[in-house]
């Protein structure tokens, strides 16, 4: 380095050291995901001073064993980009886990995490890493969802480009009419980074609903850029193959294709440790621990849940007994269990999701399932005219 530039990076240095920010140290990007390790030291506590980033609308926190369980607590502060004002606290929900089976379970590079929090657009954190013993390889992932999309690939596998050996199911008599669903073209899926096929298994005989968690402070109009940053999250900073989740639904009830395969297949999830097989999934863009649903959100996921359950001939609002793949905290591997047909993440693992709000509205909404399936009723014949009106009734009749 030239007495230059070296006289520039420690005045730089100084003058982020005044402001109290630091720049992140050895810091990797790759495809709209920017990561910063945490330096390893205190088994118990680990952190990360205010520092300036690259740009990101999402954050969360990842370590280098997959099946290793940060028993504690991920805190982390954001800048808004666009006020430069510091957030509060925000704590990150420590649930996810790599699926127990399938590629995303077998892939190089599969990661432990956190779930990932919606920030909106951001250039700075804070992070503070506490527990009984943290795991190794803590690094914080800065997705930026908007990075990189003109590059967007868009070749999407389409449900009639699927086999006739995995085909879908034929209707069943419960069957619902298809939601609308935003494809993962619309919403910016990069399908190049999705390297490996769906896997397929049997019968879905169960729909797990879930929240994203983080936060609720959104724009519908940015919901796509989330979705995209959950996309970008689970491929890049978990190491799976795809998005985890079969849907999504913001909280306007849009409702997004999640993973790849075909809506109507029984694509292999990256949903519910011990569940995946044999179900599939929704989840609802936000956190419902403390806010509440709207009929909008209700309405979407019954719709969902009516119509993939329906492919099978499935009542919603009855049950089915469910073999666990693996030990997960709340079930013994091959252990069975009866489930709601609509069922909450948290009956199957030991979580909050999808909070405690959505969760007390799964009764509703299997009620709303179980209607979407049943033909509407014929409209009931008027009484008759009005006294006021019957003249004029008559005389439109007549012509």
């Amino acid at each position: 380095m030239t007495p230059r530039l070296l006289r520039t990076a420690v005045a730089t240095a100084l003058a982020l050291g005044a402001l109290g920010l630091t720049q992140p140290a050895r810091a990797t990007s790759s495809d709209g995901v920017h990561t910063v390790r945490v330096p390893d030291g205190d088994p118990h506590e680990r952190s990360l001073a205010p520092r300036t980033s690259e740009p990101f609308s999402l954050i969360g926190i990842t370590w280098d064993d997959p099946d290793a369980v940060l028993d504690g607590t991920a805190q982390v502060r954001t800048r808004s980009r666009e006020s430069g004002a510091w957030s509060a606290w925000r704590r990150l929900e420590t649930d996810v886990r790599a699926p127990e089976a399938g590629p995303d379970r077998d892939r190089p590079g599969v990661r432990g995490s956190t779930q990932p929090l919606w920030t909106g657009p951001s250039d700075g954190f804070q992070v503070s890493v506490s527990g009984a013993r943290l795991p190794a390889g803590l690094r914080v992932e800065l997705v930026d969802p908007e990075a990189g999309s003109d590059a967007v690939h868009t070749a999407v596998v389409e449900p009639d480009d699927v086999g006739p050996e995995i085909a879908g199911p034929a209707a069943g008599a419960l069957s619902a009419e298809r939601p609308v669903v935003t494809s993962r073209s619309a919403w910016g899926a990069d399908e190049s980074l999705v390297k490996d096929p769906p896997t397929y298994t049997g019968d879905t005989k169960a729909m797990f609903v879930h929240h994203t968690a983080g936060t609720n402070d959104y724009t519908c109009s940015q919901s796509a850029s989330i979705v995209r940053g959950v996309f970008l999250y689970h491929v890049q900073s978990n190491g799976w193959n795809d998005i985890g989740y079969h849907f999504l639904v913001d909280k306007c009830g849009t409702v997004f294709e999640g993973r790849a395969g075909g809506i109507d297949k029984p694509v292999l999830g990256a949903h519910a440790y011990g569940f995946n097989t044999a179900t599939s999934s929704v989840s609802v863009l936000g956190d419902y621990s403390a806010a509440a649903t709207n009929a909008a959100v209700r309405e979407s996921v019954a719709k969902v849940a009516a119509w993939k359950l329906g492919l099978y001939g499935i009542d919603p609002t009855g049950t089915v007994v469910l073999t666990s793949g693996a030990d997960n905290g709340k079930y013994k591997l091959g252990q069975k269990a009866t489930f709601h047909r609509i069922s909450g993440h948290r009956d199957g693992y030991p979580t909050e999701c999808p909070g405690q709000n959505l969760y007390d509205d799964l009764p509703e909404i299997r009620t709303l399932a179980a209607n979407a399936g049943k033909p509407a009723a014929p409209a009931a014949d008027p009484l008759g005219p009005s006294a006021e009106n019957e003249d004029e009734d008559e005389d439109v009749l007549g012509r």
